[in-house]
């Protein structure tokens, strides 16, 4: 795994992006943003999920107006989604945190460079959003739909707010399909200093999408391209934070919270594996401190694997094994099993906080 690109810093309200801040997750809501109380719900739904942003839509000159409030009652630093219409962002800009426009409809030039003033005089980021799909037309009749022609209009974008002394910026370069969407990041990625968002737009159902992001981010996050992600899907806001959860973790770029190691499902299982499985992750998904976790269905491969997790648990014809460290600790009935197990994670998982705490003293 490469070291991370070491980009120029900026700031979403108080959360680092860039440089050697951790890669954080957003996720957009669904609501219409004029409708608080609903754009509300789903932004504290995402906070619970452990998102570090969200993204609301700007549609209409309601959904600007809207901004203020809902920034007073937001659980999370709001950026403003601006498609088309330029005069939007300069109403979001007095209210959020930052914006993102996407230079293929937003406009004229002019247009840009109202929001880039609008935008300095609250110090807040611009996000260039460069979409496959809707590339500047100059940009499309000469390269097409592809990795160069998105590229090229990133650079355009970024040395039109460079060129009126705005610097405060972040860029994505998302298209809907894996190879382009890794062909533009990495083109891109020695060319300029600001941070990256990463992105597979339109990915499709939670199958689709988890793959393909699975596919594009982990290889850019392991090449060390990457400072915030999101995960589109279609479906909840909760499985976007989740799955980007675990290909930050699974890339190696984040440790926190409990990587599981399971045995896929054999005639040698004698428990319904699959269900004690989901009861298991369930129970533990709240702990953030990074465990590795062994659930087995047979004693076959447990004492084996168990030697390279902290944890472990086999469970067997009525009865199974915990494993802590590679020792057996506690043999018992099935109906025992599950909660001693939760409890005997959870106690290992507040060792390990206080084991970090008194490392930082």
């Amino acid at each position: 795994m490469r070291p991370r690109f070491a980009t120029k810093q900026i700031f979403i309200s108080s959360t680092p992006i860039g440089g050697n801040a951790p890669i954080s997750t957003q996720s957009m809501a669904y609501s219409q943003t004029c409708d608080i109380q609903a754009t509300k719900a789903q932004i504290d739904r995402l906070k619970l999920a452990g998102a570090d942003f969200v993204r609301v839509a700007v549609r209409h000159k309601k959904d600007a107006n809207a901004l203020k409030e809902l920034k007073k009652v937001a659980s999370l630093p709001l950026i403003a989604d601006i498609h088309f219409h330029h005069h939007l962002a300069l109403i979001a800009a007095e209210s959020v945190d930052a914006i993102r426009i996407n230079p293929g409809n937003i406009g004229a030039v002019e247009n840009i460079r109202a929001v880039a003033k609008a935008c300095n005089e609250r110090n807040l980021p611009i996000r260039i959003g460069v979409n496959g799909g809707s590339l500047e037309k100059p940009f499309e009749l000469k390269y097409g739909a592809t990795p160069e022609g998105m590229v090229q209009s990133a650079l355009y974008n970024i040395k039109l707010l460079e060129d009126v002394g705005f610097s405060n910026i972040k860029v994505s370069l998302k298209a809907s399909d894996v190879e382009r969407t890794i062909q533009a990041y990495e083109k891109l990625r020695p060319l300029t200093p600001y941070p990256f968002h990463l992105g597979v737009t339109e990915a499709g159902s939670l199958f689709h999408s988890s793959i393909k992001s699975a596919m594009a981010l982990g290889h850019l996050l392991r090449e060390g391209i990457g400072d915030t992600i999101r995960v589109s899907i279609t479906g909840e806001l909760e499985e976007e934070i989740k799955v980007a959860k675990a290909i930050l973790r699974y890339s190696g770029r984040q440790k926190e919270g409990i990587t599981f190691i399971s045995c896929p499902t054999c005639g040698r299982i004698e428990s319904n594996l699959v269900a004690l499985m989901a009861q298991v992750e369930q129970r533990l998904a709240h702990i953030k401190i990074p465990l590795d976790v062994s659930v087995m269905g047979c004693v076959v491969n447990a004492l084996g694997e168990a030697k390279h997790a902290d944890i472990a648990i086999a469970f067997g014809k009525k009865s199974g094994l915990i494993i802590k460290k590679g020792q057996v600790i506690h043999k018992l009935p099935e109906d025992q099993l599950l909660e001693t197990f939760v409890k005997e994670v959870q106690e290992l998982a507040t060792q390990h906080q206080h084991e970090d705490n008194h490392a930082k003293l």
